[in-house]
């Protein structure tokens, strides 16, 4: 248990309602966030499979081409024999940001990268659990092709640690975020 409010501690005592309201708000920005990009990439993944030949692409004059495969793997296809591994890990970050997540603040710079992790892992997630793999369909030539729940991870990732490593750390690199201070 770390001290001052950080990410993993335990606060005891009553919440207020000023912050039960920050909370709820942290809770609103990261479940839309999430919800969208689920949404989104799910309707994508739908369109792919309904116009697109398994394992055809559509070709394109530009960089991106549309390339529909079915990936049993993690990101790039790595490790298609950890399937299962991969569908427990993305229920425990899930569960995760969707449990404490607010506490790393409540406003979009930390909200908005972990909504965008918590979408884009549900989407993948429920698609290996439904089909035993997950849709891709954007190609760039230059690596494994992949889709947006994918590219929502990795810029998300990127994202929190720009906006929300930092804020958890504080200054000195302790868990300096005091209790009631969020966002």
């Amino acid at each position: 248990m770390l001290v001052g409010g950080g990410p993993l501690s335990s606060q005891a005592g009553p919440v207020s309602p000023t912050r039960s309201r920050v909370r709820l708000g942290a809770l609103a920005i990261l479940l839309t966030t999430a919800g969208a990009v689920y949404a989104l990439d799910h309707l994508i993944k739908w369109v792919v499979e309904q116009h697109v030949a398994y394992q055809t692409q559509v070709p394109s004059s530009g960089p991106v081409t549309i390339d529909h495969v079915h990936n049993t793997g993690a990101a790039f296809g790595l490790f298609p024999q950890l399937q299962t591994v991969f569908l427990v890990v993305a229920v425990l970050v899930s569960g995760y940001i969707v449990l404490a997540g607010h506490r790393f603040g409540s406003g979009l710079s930390t909200q908005l990268p972990l909504g965008l992790v918590l979408g884009g892992a549900t989407a993948n997630a429920v698609d290996r659990f439904r089909q035993g793999y997950v849709v891709d369909y954007i190609d760039l030539h230059r690596w494994p092709v992949f889709n947006l729940a994918d590219m929502c991870i990795v810029v998300g990732i990127v994202a929190a640690l720009f906006f929300v490593v930092p804020r958890a750390e504080g200054p000195r690199g302790d868990a300096a975020i005091p209790p009631g201070s969020e966002g």
